[in-house]
């Protein structure tokens, strides 16, 4: 099975700490990586985490608080200084759209690698990138300004061949793509094998949805329903609830609400308040609702997989 991860590079919120980045990950799958936002400090956090510069190829950015998105700027600086030439697509809000433009004219005229932006509609369910291997969808949320998540999903592969089927029946190789989608075989004394009978199944498809900052909204359920993981800001504990509704953000407890309901696999807490120094409260919070909850931290890598 290849690689599905998540690379946390920061999970902090807005207001400066010691013990925390701000937000963004890196999610690798099936040898592509993508960056979901870009806080301060992300490109110090990819060296660290031994990530390629050259090896991403989009950015999505929930949006436009600058927890979000001030490290943009800087890392396409800096993936230029290293010889970067494939085309960088970024993926965001419009608003973004002649910000960028301008600053990649003032600071970076001189960039051997192309920076494509696609504007995206945070109020809209939408499927924003596809390729043979998989599907990007933004998960519309609340938030003070416009803001959605990503989900990505696995598209489903083809069944494995029986080796010692196609073996033992002398089946030849040309034959094999079509067994693999969907035929039988018969023999030349005239009995035929199953498709069934030829294949194992395929690797199940696995799925991570990334829900950055968002109010407790009662229905998001529905729109991450059966992901293998999640990712939900969990910017307060119980004692901040008020705070929270009032700067549209979630509680431990909420994020472990819609786990639960989702019926995910594994819940991971991030975007925690400066005003806790050990997050562990939040943890607890959480793990009363839905027992697989976990912290995220700086370097912490969380392979995707069925559970």
């Amino acid at each position: 099975m290849q690689a599905f991860r998540v690379n946390i590079l920061g999970c902090g919120s807005a207001l400066p700490t010691l013990h925390h980045y701000p937000s963004s990950q890196v999610v690798e799958i099936r040898g592509k990586q993508f960056m979901i936002d870009c806080g301060e400090g992300a490109q110090i956090q990819l060296r660290r985490s031994h990530v390629a510069f050259t090896k991403i190829q989009a950015v999505f950015i929930s949006h436009l608080h600058g927890d979000h998105c001030f490290g943009l700027m800087g890392m396409i600086s800096t993936f230029g200084m290293v010889g970067r030439t494939a085309p960088l697509h970024v993926y965001a809000s419009k608003e973004l759209g002649p910000m960028l433009k301008s600053q990649l004219e003032l600071f970076c005229s001189g960039l051997e690698y192309s920076v494509e932006f696609h504007e995206i509609n945070a109020y809209e369910r939408k499927t924003i990138y596809e390729d043979r291997s998989l599907t990007v969808e933004t998960i519309p949320l609340e938030h003070r300004v416009p803001c959605c998540g990503f989900l990505f999903r696995e598209k489903p592969t083809l069944p494995h061949i029986r080796r010692d089927m196609i073996d033992f029946l002398k089946i030849p190789v040309s034959q094999i793509n079509n067994i693999k989608n969907g035929a039988g075989w018969t023999t030349e004394e005239g009995r035929t094998y199953s498709h069934e009978e030829l294949v194992t199944p395929p690797e199940p498809v696995r799925s991570y949805a990334y829900c950055s900052d968002t109010r407790y909204m009662p229905e998001l359920w529905k729109q991450v329903e059966g992901v293998d993981l999640l990712y939900h800001e969990s910017t307060y504990g119980d004692d901040k609830i008020d705070g929270a509704e009032k700067y549209f953000h979630s509680t431990a407890r909420q994020a472990a609400t819609v786990a639960r309901q989702a019926h995910v696999g594994r819940l991971l807490l991030g975007h925690y308040s400066a005003r806790y120094s050990d997050e562990n409260e939040l943890l607890s919070q959480a793990r009363e609702v839905f027992a697989e909850s976990y912290l995220s931290c700086e370097g912490y890598v969380e392979e995707v997989k069925k559970y």
